[in-house]
């Protein structure tokens, strides 16, 4: 079986369903791995891409980011390097309010039982032990 790596304008392209012609490419291609004849690899740094994308060009919000991206996370046919985090950092991002990034680095802490070294102040309340000077 093949295995891919796949980019991040794939996924926007079959998500925002613009350009036509791309959607529909991106469209195939992910039919191809529910069909188990593709697998496709995707990278946490390309879930955060694609966040910042839906969120800063498309306008979306970080509930329907969390649902559709989690949706992708989940399907066959695609392979995903810390998934589990990923999905929870999801969950955070849109249950808190935060920043894709602060969100799976407070679950990514956590699992490590580690603290965390931010200025920013969303740690705050993101239930992770903040490392102070």
């Amino acid at each position: 079986m093949t295995t891919a790596w796949l980019d991040t304008n794939v996924i926007v392209r079959f998500l925002a369903k613009e350009p036509p012609a791309m959607a529909r490419r991106a469209e195939r291609l992910l039919a191809n791995a529910q069909a188990g004849e593709i697998v496709f690899r995707l990278t946490p740094i390309v879930v955060a891409e694609i966040v910042w994308v839906l969120r800063t060009i498309y306008g979306r919000g970080s509930k329907e980011i969390a649902t559709t991206v989690g949706a992708l996370l989940r399907a066959d046919g695609i392979v995903t390097d810390q998934r589990d985090t990923l999905l929870e950092a999801l969950d955070v991002m849109a249950e808190q309010r935060v920043a894709f990034p602060d969100a799976f680095i407070a679950v990514s802490a956590r699992q490590a039982n580690e603290p965390v070294c931010s200025f920013d102040r969303d740690f705050d309340r993101l239930s992770v032990e903040i490392l102070s000077s």
